[in-house]
């Protein structure tokens, strides 16, 4: 659907409403980089950074991120959320150095009168007197209609009724929160549309949460139904089922209403990792915009489709948001996903090797199995037998040992480029001692450089059980390379030895012949 193009405010609350996601804190210095993050690359039109009087941990980070802020510019555009609490609320916001007030009220009678046991009339009241000091000071205020979606199904009066008598004082923006996720989009164009016509001239923000899992659904309804500003949170982190995810509202606004926001589309992949990162929540790999596998072709007849004429492409091009297109090797590989993969590595290949090709790669995937392109090589080899392309670097044999007490030991025979090494050595594990003695033959037996192991992670293939196969990736940097290798067995060790073998002859060609002087082997 395409409509004028309008713009729309967006007001990013994953350092507030985003923290209160179970199991997620972040440290004041987290804060200040989520901070930065938001306004500076991802360019959002506001940051909601916390709750006032939460704790002295919570002032900390917002008096840094307001400094920082202050010297950029930007401190009319950190929020705080804060109280109907006769001032109290304002003396924090005051103390961390922030502005501007988001003031929580009741947006709902059975919230008025269940939660703090008052009047309409006697909250209003409370409402004006507390607007009126932050405007004394010099605070701009947002107001939160807490509750407004149920307030609206359950006795809309109250919500005019204190509308109205709020109307006239310095109020910037009326926030209207589907606080318990209850709406869907039919109800919430209903709902919007009656409050922007009862007051053109104000404007409205609409705050979603995801109970029902319709979380972005609605806020395209609210923007269809005249809100003027919106709120996410990265990754759609927040309380219970979370908020609206910032790249999918991003894209469903540009792509399907024509609408404008000041979003940097590049940084989001970016900056939502970032997130995940110091959230400790993972991004799943299907999650739109921003998951590892959503701009993964896995049908072969995708691939060939794609290479032809970018039949299976839509709008949400990888290049928007600073990733790729990746094309999968697994049991639904066809010859047109391989010789994608294959035409990036330089590699061609005969119809009749890639047939076999494609058999092993779909038989690997049969195994569960991931099949990378760096493995394309080594499959090939493996496949095609070449006697010229043999393996260059070739584990003889090794054995591990540990015992309580004792450090793990490892001894260790390889054949490279058909000369044989023998080392040993302690570690502080089965796999650190293996890799010490491999590193011993190259530093001290060829007086070469060893890769650097610069991440490693275990685990269970989807789908798989405690006593299947373990997946170990090795990630390796290498003359100022980055390289990341993987293997699959029922030992775990075992299996990092097979990925740090295919490293090994992954870096083999990049090292220069040996000179005439070089250590012999024994």
């Amino acid at each position: 659907m395409q409509r004028n193009a309008t713009h729309i405010e967006i007001m990013d609350t994953t350092l507030r409403d985003g923290e209160q996601t179970s199991g997620v804190s972040f440290m004041p210095h987290e804060k200040l980089m989520i901070c930065r993050a938001l306004l500076e690359d991802l360019r959002v039109d506001r940051v909601e950074v916390a709750s006032a009087r939460v704790s002295e941990g919570e002032l900390e980070a917002v008096q840094r991120i307001t400094r920082w802020a202050a010297g950029k510019d930007l401190l009319d555009r950190v929020e705080v959320l804060g109280f109907v609490d006769d001032g109290k609320s304002l003396d924090w916001i005051e103390r961390a150095g922030a502005r501007t007030i988001n003031l929580l009220c009741k947006g709902s009678r059975r919230h008025c009168e269940g939660q703090l046991g008052k009047t309409l009339q006697a909250h209003a009241q409370d409402i004006v007197r507390n607007v009126q000091m932050a405007n004394s000071r010099g605070i701009a205020v947002n107001l939160y209609l807490e509750d407004w979606s149920g307030g609206m199904r359950s006795d809309e009066q109250y919500v005019f009724q204190l509308m109205d008598a709020l109307q006239g004082q310095p109020i910037r923006r009326y926030m209207l929160p589907d606080t318990l996720g209850i709406l869907n989009p039919l109800e919430l164009i209903s709902f919007m549309r009656r409050m922007v016509k009862r007051y053109p001239t104000l404007h409205f923000d609409f705050h979603a949460h995801n109970d029902y899992d319709l979380a972005v659904s609605n806020v395209l309804a609210a923007v269809l139904s005249g809100a003027r500003g919106l709120h996410t949170a990265i990754n759609g982190l927040g309380e219970r089922a979370g908020n609206a995810p910032l790249a999918s509202v991003q894209a469903i606004l540009k792509d399907h209403f024509n609408a404008q926001t000041n979003i940097n589309e590049e940084q989001l992949y970016k900056v939502a990792h970032m997130v995940e990162s110091y959230s400790g929540i993972a991004i799943p790999p299907n999650k739109p915009i921003t998951g590892s596998a959503v701009f993964t072709q896995v049908a072969g007849v995708h691939a060939d489709g794609d290479k032809k004429k970018g039949l299976y492409q839509n709008a949400l091009l990888p290049e928007r948001f600073g990733r790729r297109r990746e094309y999968a090797l697994g049991k639904s590989s066809g010859k047109a996903n391989i010789r994608m993969n294959l035409e990036e590595l330089g590699l061609e290949l005969s119809e009749e090797d890639m047939r076999k090709v494609t058999a092993r790669i779909i038989e690997l995937g049969d195994k569960k199995e991931l099949v990378t392109q760096e493995d394309l090589p080594f499959i090939i080899r493996d496949v095609l037998k070449h006697t010229d392309e043999a393996e260059r670097v070739q584990l003889l044999s090794y054995m591990v040992s540990t015992a309580y007490g004792l450090r793990p030991m490892a001894q260790v025979r390889l054949q490279i480029d058909g000369q044989i090494y023998e080392e040993s050595a302690q570690g502080d594990g089965q796999y650190d001692a293996f890799v010490r003695a491999v590193r011993h033959i190259y530093r001290d037996r060829l007086g070469r450089q060893f890769p650097w192991l610069s991440n490693y992670a275990v685990t269970i293939p989807p789908g798989g059980r405690t006593d299947a196969l373990v997946q170990t990736t090795i990630e390796w940097v290498f003359e100022e390379r980055n390289f990341r290798t993987h293997a699959l067995d029922a030992d775990q060790t075992e299996a990092a030895i097979k990925a740090t073998i295919k490293l090994l002859n992954l870096i083999e060609p990049l090292y220069q012949p040996p000179q005439a002087n070089a250590p012999k082997p024994m």
